[in-house]
């Protein structure tokens, strides 16, 4: 297993926000977090990257490592990249520059090859390589987002709330983007608010409910369930098939 997460209880100075959170994701695997606002999704990505949460109880171990021991940095250097919600891009650096800044943990001998593979996966934002990012669409920003992520070749990429603003087909082509990382065996963990599309593409998925665990299934049958139905899918499962 490549991430493992028991009994974790987690928060900010005196609010507890997680409490006793079980998860797993294996390698080639797309697991999503599912919950309404306020239910701790965010909080547990933030937890899992080592970035401004207290954790109070329980353990996360990353590719055999026990990750409580590691600074962000460092569990970035072995494979752990989150992108954050709002993208927290460099707005006033180009394509090209915020790309090559996602590359710092990496060879920089291959550096203009992984560029090129990133520019071959995103064609949008080849032909935008000398702008800066505030001048893109939101949807260039989150493809820029991921694709600066990706240049530091993860093993596990943490997606936080990657829909959020976008058109429905570049929504769709996001997922698509994400489809092909599992393939090649890159592992994702999803927070998003849209269940119907993530259903329809992960393989497992966990609903959280005032920061613990309420269903954790496959998504087909978590899209079957009609708890699930009634509250994320307005008591249509088969949008989400």
């Amino acid at each position: 297993m490549l991430l493992e997460v028991r009994d974790l209880s987690a928060g900010y100075g005196a609010l507890d926000v997680l409490r006793g959170i079980d998860l797993e994701v294996d390698a080639g695997e797309l697991v999503a977090v599912l919950g309404a606002n306020g239910a701790g999704k965010s909080t547990l990505l933030r937890a899992i990257s080592r970035y401004d949460v207290d954790v109070r109880a329980g353990s996360i171990t990353f590719d055999g490592v026990d990750a409580l021991r590691l600074t962000t940095e460092r569990l970035v250097r072995r494979g752990a990249l989150q992108v954050p919600e709002g993208r927290q891009l460099f707005s006033e650096l180009s394509v090209d520059d915020n790309l090559r800044l996602g590359a710092y943990v990496t060879d920089r001998r291959a550096l203009a090859s992984d560029l090129e593979a990133i520019y071959a996966r995103f064609p949008q934002l080849a032909a935008r390589r000398r702008q800066t990012a505030f001048s893109l669409s939101g949807g260039e920003q989150q493809m820029l987002a991921i694709g600066r992520a990706l240049m530091a070749k993860p093993k596990l990429l943490m997606l936080d709330e990657p829909s959020t603003g976008l058109a429905p087909q570049i929504v769709e082509q996001i997922f698509g983007i994400v489809a092909e990382l599992t393939k090649a065996g890159v592992a994702v963990l999803l927070v998003e608010q849209n269940a119907y599309l993530t259903l329809r593409h992960a393989d497992r998925a966990y609903v959280l409910e005032h920061g613990a665990v309420a269903l954790h299934d496959t998504a087909a049958r978590l899209a079957a369930d009609a708890r699930v139905q009634a509250i994320y899918l307005g008591g249509h499962a088969e949008s989400a098939t």
